[in-house]
């Protein structure tokens, strides 16, 4: 399971069947499909996922924490 996407969804406040109807699925199962990773999500789904909970796609569909890569030289 996506546990970012479905965090983000609920701290938004939509339902799955809102999400779906946003995305323009018929029925929630379309939608919940994609939460629970049972199909993919192609990338202009995923943007549109974005825009509505108004989070970076990194933020929503990568389950890593981001390090700082930098180094000082000296």
């Amino acid at each position: 399971m996506l546990q970012n996407l479905r965090k983000l969804r609920k701290k938004a406040g939509f339902s799955q069947e809102e999400m779906a109807k946003l995305l323009g699925y018929k029925y929630a199962s379309g939608y919940n499909q994609l939460e629970t990773g049972k199909r993919k999500i192609d990338i202009e789904t995923a943007k549109k996922i974005s825009d509505i909970l108004e989070h970076p796609i990194d933020e929503i569909f990568f389950e890593f924490d981001a390090v700082d890569m930098t180094t000082k030289v000296r």
